[in-house]
Protein backbone atom coordinates (compact mmCIF):
# COMPACT_ATOMS: atom_id res chain seq x y z
CA UNK A 1 0.00 0.00 0.00
CA UNK A 2 1.06 3.57 -0.63
CA UNK A 3 1.89 5.38 2.60
CA UNK A 4 1.89 9.16 2.46
CA UNK A 5 4.89 9.61 4.72
CA UNK A 6 8.66 9.23 4.45
CA UNK A 7 9.61 6.06 6.34
CA UNK A 8 12.63 7.71 7.93
CA UNK A 9 10.48 10.24 9.82
CA UNK A 10 8.12 9.81 12.74
CA UNK A 11 4.51 9.94 11.55
CA UNK A 12 3.71 12.22 14.50
CA UNK A 13 5.69 14.96 12.75
CA UNK A 14 2.94 15.06 10.12
CA UNK A 15 -0.10 15.18 12.43
CA UNK A 16 -0.56 18.84 11.50
CA UNK A 17 0.73 21.43 9.05
CA UNK A 18 1.05 25.23 9.26
CA UNK A 19 -1.19 27.09 6.84
CA UNK A 20 -1.23 30.84 6.18
CA UNK A 21 -4.37 32.59 4.95
CA UNK A 22 -4.16 36.28 4.12
CA UNK A 23 -1.30 36.71 6.57
CA UNK A 24 -3.02 34.86 9.43
CA UNK A 25 -1.50 31.69 10.91
CA UNK A 26 -3.54 28.50 11.12
CA UNK A 27 -2.85 24.84 11.82
CA UNK A 28 -4.38 22.23 9.52
CA UNK A 29 -4.98 18.95 11.34
CA UNK A 30 -4.91 15.41 9.98
CA UNK A 31 -8.55 14.99 11.08
CA UNK A 32 -9.64 17.57 8.50
CA UNK A 33 -10.17 20.31 11.11
CA UNK A 34 -8.44 23.71 11.05
CA UNK A 35 -7.19 25.39 14.24
CA UNK A 36 -6.83 29.16 14.55
CA UNK A 37 -4.39 29.73 17.43
CA UNK A 38 -4.89 33.47 17.86
CA UNK A 39 -8.66 32.97 18.19
CA UNK A 40 -8.45 29.61 19.99
CA UNK A 41 -11.00 28.36 17.46
CA UNK A 42 -11.44 25.01 15.75
CA UNK A 43 -13.07 25.11 12.32
CA UNK A 44 -14.69 22.15 10.57
CA UNK A 45 -16.77 21.84 7.41
CA UNK A 46 -19.49 19.58 6.06
CA UNK A 47 -20.20 17.22 8.95
CA UNK A 48 -23.34 15.92 7.17
CA UNK A 49 -24.73 14.47 10.38
CA UNK A 50 -27.50 11.89 9.86
CA UNK A 51 -26.70 11.30 6.21
CA UNK A 52 -27.06 7.58 6.81
CA UNK A 53 -30.58 7.91 8.22
CA UNK A 54 -31.52 10.23 5.36
CA UNK A 55 -30.48 7.62 2.81
CA UNK A 56 -32.29 4.90 4.78
CA UNK A 57 -35.54 6.86 4.56
CA UNK A 58 -35.21 6.68 0.76
CA UNK A 59 -34.49 2.97 0.76
CA UNK A 60 -30.69 3.19 0.43
CA UNK A 61 -29.33 1.37 3.45
CA UNK A 62 -26.02 2.52 4.93
CA UNK A 63 -24.62 1.54 8.32
CA UNK A 64 -26.37 3.97 10.72
CA UNK A 65 -23.21 4.97 12.56
CA UNK A 66 -22.00 8.01 10.62
CA UNK A 67 -23.17 10.61 13.15
CA UNK A 68 -21.59 8.70 16.02
CA UNK A 69 -18.27 8.32 14.18
CA UNK A 70 -18.20 11.93 12.98
CA UNK A 71 -18.88 13.31 16.46
CA UNK A 72 -16.25 11.01 17.99
CA UNK A 73 -13.59 12.28 15.58
CA UNK A 74 -14.68 15.86 16.21
CA UNK A 75 -14.42 15.32 19.97
CA UNK A 76 -10.88 14.03 19.53
CA UNK A 77 -9.91 17.12 17.53
CA UNK A 78 -11.46 19.44 20.12
CA UNK A 79 -9.57 17.65 22.90
CA UNK A 80 -6.31 17.79 20.95
CA UNK A 81 -6.41 21.58 20.63
CA UNK A 82 -8.61 22.32 23.69
CA UNK A 83 -10.35 24.94 21.56
CA UNK A 84 -12.53 27.53 23.28
CA UNK A 85 -14.64 28.05 20.12
CA UNK A 86 -15.90 25.65 17.47
CA UNK A 87 -17.13 26.93 14.10
CA UNK A 88 -18.90 24.54 11.71
CA UNK A 89 -18.98 25.83 8.13
CA UNK A 90 -22.36 24.63 6.92
CA UNK A 91 -23.92 21.34 5.87
CA UNK A 92 -23.36 20.22 9.43
CA UNK A 93 -26.74 18.50 9.14
CA UNK A 94 -27.49 16.47 6.03
CA UNK A 95 -31.01 17.91 5.87
CA UNK A 96 -33.37 20.08 7.92
CA UNK A 97 -34.90 17.02 9.63
CA UNK A 98 -31.56 15.58 10.74
CA UNK A 99 -31.70 17.01 14.25
CA UNK A 100 -34.95 15.16 14.98
CA UNK A 101 -33.39 11.86 13.86
CA UNK A 102 -30.31 12.07 16.09
CA UNK A 103 -30.38 9.46 18.84
CA UNK A 104 -30.07 10.44 22.53
CA UNK A 105 -26.45 9.29 22.72
CA UNK A 106 -25.42 11.55 19.83
CA UNK A 107 -27.29 14.49 21.36
CA UNK A 108 -25.53 13.91 24.68
CA UNK A 109 -22.14 13.73 22.96
CA UNK A 110 -22.82 17.02 21.20
CA UNK A 111 -23.96 18.68 24.43
CA UNK A 112 -20.79 17.58 26.22
CA UNK A 113 -18.63 19.03 23.45
CA UNK A 114 -20.54 22.32 23.57
CA UNK A 115 -20.22 22.72 27.34
CA UNK A 116 -18.01 25.64 28.41
CA UNK A 117 -17.19 26.71 24.85
CA UNK A 118 -18.73 28.89 22.17
CA UNK A 119 -20.27 26.91 19.31
CA UNK A 120 -21.23 28.51 16.01
CA UNK A 121 -23.16 26.82 13.21
CA UNK A 122 -22.82 28.45 9.78
CA UNK A 123 -25.80 27.57 7.59
CA UNK A 124 -25.31 25.66 4.34
CA UNK A 125 -27.33 24.49 1.37
CA UNK A 126 -28.26 21.24 3.17
CA UNK A 127 -29.09 23.01 6.44
CA UNK A 128 -30.41 26.51 5.66
CA UNK A 129 -32.19 26.28 9.00
CA UNK A 130 -30.74 24.64 12.12
CA UNK A 131 -32.97 23.33 14.88
CA UNK A 132 -32.52 25.15 18.19
CA UNK A 133 -32.13 21.74 19.84
CA UNK A 134 -28.65 21.58 18.30
CA UNK A 135 -27.48 24.28 20.71
CA UNK A 136 -24.93 26.97 19.90
CA UNK A 137 -25.44 30.05 17.74
CA UNK A 138 -26.50 30.11 14.07
CA UNK A 139 -25.05 32.50 11.46
CA UNK A 140 -25.22 32.76 7.67
CA UNK A 141 -21.53 33.64 7.68
CA UNK A 142 -19.00 35.05 10.11
CA UNK A 143 -16.21 37.60 9.79
CA UNK A 144 -13.35 37.31 12.28
CA UNK A 145 -10.24 39.51 12.08
CA UNK A 146 -10.99 40.27 8.43
CA UNK A 147 -11.38 36.58 7.48
CA UNK A 148 -14.82 35.55 6.20
CA UNK A 149 -15.98 32.12 7.28
CA UNK A 150 -18.77 30.83 5.03
CA UNK A 151 -20.15 27.60 3.65
CA UNK A 152 -19.71 27.92 -0.11
CA UNK A 153 -16.64 29.69 -1.54
CA UNK A 154 -17.40 32.71 -3.68
CA UNK A 155 -16.32 32.37 -7.34
CA UNK A 156 -13.54 34.50 -8.73
CA UNK A 157 -10.45 35.98 -7.16
CA UNK A 158 -11.70 36.19 -3.57
CA UNK A 159 -9.33 36.70 -0.65
CA UNK A 160 -9.60 36.41 3.15
CA UNK A 161 -11.99 33.45 2.93
CA UNK A 162 -12.33 30.02 4.55
CA UNK A 163 -15.08 27.80 3.17
CA UNK A 164 -16.22 24.23 2.65
CA UNK A 165 -19.03 22.92 0.44
CA UNK A 166 -16.91 21.45 -2.39
CA UNK A 167 -15.53 18.49 -0.41
CA UNK A 168 -12.05 18.73 -2.01
CA UNK A 169 -10.18 15.48 -2.60
CA UNK A 170 -6.90 14.73 -4.37
CA UNK A 171 -5.79 11.71 -6.38
CA UNK A 172 -2.09 10.94 -6.25
CA UNK A 173 -0.03 8.45 -8.26
CA UNK A 174 3.36 7.37 -6.89
CA UNK A 175 5.52 4.30 -7.32
CA UNK A 176 2.84 2.50 -9.29
CA UNK A 177 0.17 3.06 -6.62
CA UNK A 178 -2.87 5.34 -6.62
CA UNK A 179 -4.53 6.91 -3.60
CA UNK A 180 -7.47 9.29 -3.34
CA UNK A 181 -8.01 11.22 -0.13
CA UNK A 182 -9.74 14.37 1.17
CA UNK A 183 -7.53 17.46 1.22
CA UNK A 184 -7.19 21.08 2.15
CA UNK A 185 -6.64 23.33 -0.86
CA UNK A 186 -5.59 26.98 -0.74
CA UNK A 187 -3.41 29.66 -2.27
CA UNK A 188 -2.41 31.79 0.71
CA UNK A 189 -5.41 34.05 0.14
CA UNK A 190 -8.27 31.62 0.68
CA UNK A 191 -8.77 28.03 1.82
CA UNK A 192 -11.31 25.34 0.99
CA UNK A 193 -11.58 22.71 3.70
CA UNK A 194 -12.15 18.97 3.35
CA UNK A 195 -15.50 17.54 4.36
CA UNK A 196 -15.32 16.22 7.92
CA UNK A 197 -18.36 13.92 7.75
CA UNK A 198 -17.87 10.16 7.68
CA UNK A 199 -20.10 9.71 4.60
CA UNK A 200 -19.32 13.06 2.98
CA UNK A 201 -17.29 11.89 -0.04
CA UNK A 202 -15.11 14.21 -2.12
CA UNK A 203 -14.70 16.06 -5.42
CA UNK A 204 -11.34 15.92 -7.24
CA UNK A 205 -9.62 19.30 -6.99
CA UNK A 206 -8.78 19.09 -10.69
CA UNK A 207 -12.50 19.22 -11.42
CA UNK A 208 -13.76 22.29 -13.26
CA UNK A 209 -15.58 23.43 -10.11
CA UNK A 210 -12.26 24.51 -8.57
CA UNK A 211 -10.96 26.45 -11.57
CA UNK A 212 -12.85 29.70 -10.82
CA UNK A 213 -11.36 29.68 -7.32
CA UNK A 214 -7.70 29.00 -7.99
CA UNK A 215 -7.02 29.26 -11.73
CA UNK A 216 -5.25 32.61 -11.57
CA UNK A 217 -3.27 32.11 -8.35
CA UNK A 218 -2.33 28.43 -8.33
CA UNK A 219 -2.99 26.24 -5.33
CA UNK A 220 -1.32 24.38 -2.49
CA UNK A 221 -2.62 21.00 -1.37
CA UNK A 222 -2.43 19.21 1.98
CA UNK A 223 -3.67 15.64 1.70
CA UNK A 224 -5.16 13.64 4.58
CA UNK A 225 -3.37 10.31 4.96
CA UNK A 226 -3.98 7.42 7.32
CA UNK A 227 -1.36 8.65 9.78
CA UNK A 228 -0.89 12.33 9.01
CA UNK A 229 -1.42 15.36 6.83
CA UNK A 230 0.99 15.83 3.93
CA UNK A 231 1.77 18.67 1.52
CA UNK A 232 1.59 17.34 -2.04
CA UNK A 233 3.13 18.88 -5.17
CA UNK A 234 0.32 19.71 -7.60
CA UNK A 235 2.33 18.19 -10.50
CA UNK A 236 1.73 14.77 -8.93
CA UNK A 237 -2.05 15.11 -8.89
CA UNK A 238 -4.24 13.28 -11.37
CA UNK A 239 -7.83 13.51 -12.50
CA UNK A 240 -10.26 10.73 -11.62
Amino acid sequence: MLNLKPERLDAAEFAEQPVAIAGKAFVADMSGALYWPSEDALIVADLHLEKGSSFAARGQLLPPYDTRETLARLAQAIDRFDALTVIALGDSLHDTGAASRMDPEARETLAIMQADREWIWITGNHDPEIDGAMGGHVRDELVVEGITLRHAPRPGRVTHEIAGHLHPAARLYMHGYSIRRPCFVGNGLRLVMPAFGTYAGGLNILDDAFEPLFASDGMAVWMLGQEGLYPVATRLLKED
